[in-house]
C-alpha cells in the first residue's frame, strides 16, 4: 500500500466505472487519502463490493447504479454527491471500454458503442458536475485517456482498435478545451493515459498476447512489465491533489516509457 498522507482529507470525489479495474483501484486509493466517495457504475453487485471495501476503511461512500452514458444516469450520480455531501471537489471520468474489430470488419454499431462509452459519459458527468464546482470556484476533473490514443501495436495487430484509439485521442482534445473554458473558475481539467495495465479484465488478455504475438505488450514497453492499477490510481490522485494546482489541460502518460 502507498504511504497515506491525507491529501484528500474530507474532499468529495466522484468516480465513474468504479466497479472494476482502474475505477475500483482509484476509488480505494482516494479513500486511503481521506476522500468521501460517490461511485457510479452499471454493475450493481461489483459496485457494492467496491463500496464495501471503502466502508471498511472507515470512509463515507455512496453508490449510484445506472447507465452513465445517458443524461439521467449522469444527473443521478452528480445529484447523489450533492445530496449526500453538499459539494464535489473531484470528478474522475473513468468509464470506458471497447468492442474491437479490424476497421474493414467493424460494424457501425460497435464503432458507435465504443465512442459512446468512452466519450458520452465523460461529457455528461463533466457537464453536470461543473456548475457545482463553478459555484464554489474550485474543482479537479481527471479523465481517462489511454496510451492507445496514439495507436496500440498489440491491439491493432491482434484484433484492431481504431474506435478505441480514436475515442481516447478525443479525450485528450476534450480536456485541452474544457481546461481553458473553466480556467477562470479555478478548476483544473487533466487526463491520465495508461499503458498496458494488469487489471482483472485486461491483464489475462495482455499476458496471452505476450505469449502469442510478436508485438507483445511487455516486450514493447521499455520498463518490461505490465503496469499495476495502483500505479494509475496514484497518478489520478496526484492530479486531484493540491500538489497539482498549477497543472491543467495535460495528459499524463502512465505507460512504462512507451
Amino acid at each position: 500500500m502507498a504511504e497515506v498522507m491525507g491529501r484528500l482529507e474530507d474532499k468529495v470525489a466522484v468516480v465513474t466505472g468504479a466497479a472494476h479495474g482502474l475505477g475500483r483501484a482509484t476509488a480505494l486509493r482516494l479513500a486511503q487519502e481521506g476522500a468521501k466517495l460517490v461511485l457510479g457504475d452499471i454493475e450493481a453487485e461489483a459496485l457494492a463490493a467496491t463500496a464495501a471495501e471503502i466502508a471498511a476503511l472507515g470512509r463515507p461512500v455512496e453508490t449510484v447504479v445506472g447507465d452513465l452514458t445517458e443524461p439521467a444516469g449522469a444527473e443521478a450520480l452528480i445529484g447523489a454527491a450533492m445530496a449526500a455531501f453538499g459539494q464535489i471537489d473531484g470528478l474522475v471520468n473513468n468509464l470506458g471500454g471497447a468492442r474491437n474489430a479490424k476497421i474493414w470488419e467493424m460494424s457501425v454499431e460497435d464503432w458507435d458503442f465504443t465512442l459512446r462509452l468512452n466519450l458520452r459519459g465523460t461529457f455528461l458527468c463533466t457537464r453536470h458536475a461543473l456548475p457545482h464546482m463553478m459555484a464554489r470556484r474550485q474543482g479537479r476533473i481527471v479523465c481517462l485517456s489511454s496510451g492507445a490514443r496514439e495507436g496500440t501495436p498489440w491491439t491493432a495487430h491482434d484484433t484492431g482498435g481504431a474506435a478505441y484509439s480514436a475515442s481516447k485521442a478525443a479525450v485528450h482534445g476534450f480536456i485541452r478545451d474544457v481546461a481553458i473554458e473553466v480556467a477562470a473558475h479555478n478548476i483544473t481539467v487533466n487526463a491520465v493515459a495508461p499503458g498496458p495495465i494488469d487489471t482483472d479484465r485486461t491483464g489475462p488478455g495482455l499476458l496471452k498476447l505476450e505469449e502469442t504475438s510478436e508485438l507483445g505488450p511487455i516486450r514493447l514497453t521499455p520498463l518490461g512489465r505490465l503496469g499495476q492499477p495502483e500505479e494509475v490510481a496514484n497518478a489520478i490522485l496526484f492530479l486531484l491533489s493540491d500538489e497539482a494546482s498549477y497543472i491543467s489541460g495535460h495528459t499524463l502518460a502512465v505507460t512504462g516509457g512507451r
